[in-house]
């Protein structure tokens, strides 16, 4: 036969090695995380793993992809106008610097949503990578009037609530609800903050916790921990990603398929 192709992707900060017919038609996908070949074509299976094995990390189970759980099932479901996960971090500034980039001047302040859609790439990118296992996150979630939260966490340890706050090196200054970003005039940004959260959880009726995500800061200060708000620097996304023992993998499917779902939140 002739050779098959081995394909190397990524989707949402996971690696999936796609092996294909030379027409195109995939007859196999390895989950390096899982360590498992999953395969299309029960024919195929010598073939494959021959062409995986410069791949192969390890021992590997082979077998035929599970079965879809009730809640991928229902993602599947979704129009592709609703489902929200293809999202990118930063999709709503993307779309708003496309149809109205700034004017061209010789000597203009640079446009201060680029700053904003580089803090929203950075926490984006920090939480995709860490996605698997159970843990998913959804980026540029719209609300009704205009708002966006930046990025919606769900997974073990429970959701979140990010906000980030481009503060590329200057320092910012927290006391509660007001944040100063360098010589900036001061915000009562955590109203926002908290406001996000609070419509997550009613939509989706379970606790969200809001997250201030600071990027780039050289230095935080902050007299007193903020109500109810968690404060992190870019450097600490991760571990909030990685954090469990809260929300039993049934749940966190379950809050995945309803948080993607764009309808979810048009009922706010």
């Amino acid at each position: 036969m002739d050779r098959l192709r081995v394909i190397p992707t990524w989707r949402h900060g996971r690696e999936r090695i796609r092996v294909c017919l030379p027409d195109g038609r995939n007859v196999a996908w390895y989950d390096r995380g899982a360590g498992r070949v999953h395969l299309l074509a029960a024919d195929y299976e010598e073939d494959v793993l021959t062409a995986l094995r410069p791949f192969l990390t390890g021992p590997v189970s082979v077998g035929p992809p599970p079965v879809p759980t009730p809640a991928e099932l229902a993602r599947l479901c979704l129009h592709p106008d609703d489902d929200l996960a293809p999202n990118r971090p930063g999709e709503a500034l993307l779309i708003a610097l496309d149809r109205d980039p700034a004017p061209v001047r010789r000597l203009r302040r640079p446009d201060p949503r680029r700053g904003e859609l580089a803090a929203q790439q950075a926490v984006g990118e920090a939480l995709d990578r860490a996605e698997g296992s159970g843990r998913y996150t959804l980026h540029s979630v719209p609300l009704p009037g205009g708002d966006h939260i930046h990025h919606l966490l769900i997974g073990p340890g429970g959701l979140y609530a990010l906000h980030a706050l481009h503060a590329r090196r200057q320092r910012v200054a927290v006391a509660d609800p007001v944040v100063a970003v360098g010589r900036h005039r001061p915000r009562p940004l955590l109203h926002r903050v908290r406001s996000d959260a609070d419509r997550a959880s009613h939509a989706l009726t379970a606790q969200v916790r809001p997250v201030l995500a600071l990027v780039g800061a050289t230095d935080v200060t902050a007299p007193a921990p903020p109500r109810g708000v968690l404060l992190l620097t870019d450097a600490g996304v991760p571990s909030l990603a990685l954090a469990g023992g809260v929300l039993k993998p049934a749940d966190v499917e379950a809050l995945h398929a309803m948080a993607r779902d764009r309808n979810t939140w048009a009922r706010l």
